[in-house]
């Protein structure tokens, strides 16, 4: 006789033993948006090597539903050639997500790291498919570390609260 096993959810992952859930319920993009101010000349200048600047964040905040959040991935891309702003790109990756069972002190792991990790594959295409569309040859963002970047945000709030306290 096969053994039969219940299918969870497509995108959760659950530790039956522990009762942890950590399931993605919804991906979205909330906010995007696209700014060439010097086309179509841009496209007639000698390109050279531009020049392009990334800049992201993470806000998470807890819904309604217990248990539920919403984490949005904020990515800010500027390409310069010369002095000239070929393009700016910004792109708001969201994602509704079910955790159940993790320690509180360890949601912020959860938030800043994994889900981040999980919506960067969407917001790098997100960011290729406008670039594209505006004439501009493929970008490919390189990956992003966020354990990295909590590490950091870490370090610099203790050392702000270090410095608040002397």
């Amino acid at each position: 006789m096969a053994e039969e096993h219940a299918a969870a959810p497509a995108g959760a992952s659950e530790n039956a033993s522990s009762g942890n859930t950590f399931d993605i319920r919804k991906i979205y993009i909330k906010d995007a948006s696209l700014e060439s101010p010097h086309a179509p000349d841009i496209f007639l200048s000698d390109p050279g090597q531009p020049e392009v600047g990334v800049e992201c964040s993470i806000k998470s905040r807890s819904l309604t539903q217990e248990n539920f959040y919403e984490v949005v991935l904020s990515m800010t891309i500027t390409s310069k050639i010369g002095e000239q702003t070929a393009f700016l790109v910004e792109v708001q990756q969201a994602g509704v997500f079910h955790i159940v069972g993790i320690a509180t002190s360890d949601l912020p792991l959860a938030l800043e790291i994994a889900c981040p990790n999980v919506l960067l594959p969407f917001a790098r295409e997100a960011v290729s498919d406008l670039v594209g569309k505006a004439g501009f040859p493929q970008l490919l963002l390189a990956p992003i570390n966020f354990e990295g970047l909590y590490q950091q945000k870490l370090a610099h709030q203790q050392a702000k609260e270090q410095k608040e306290s002397h």
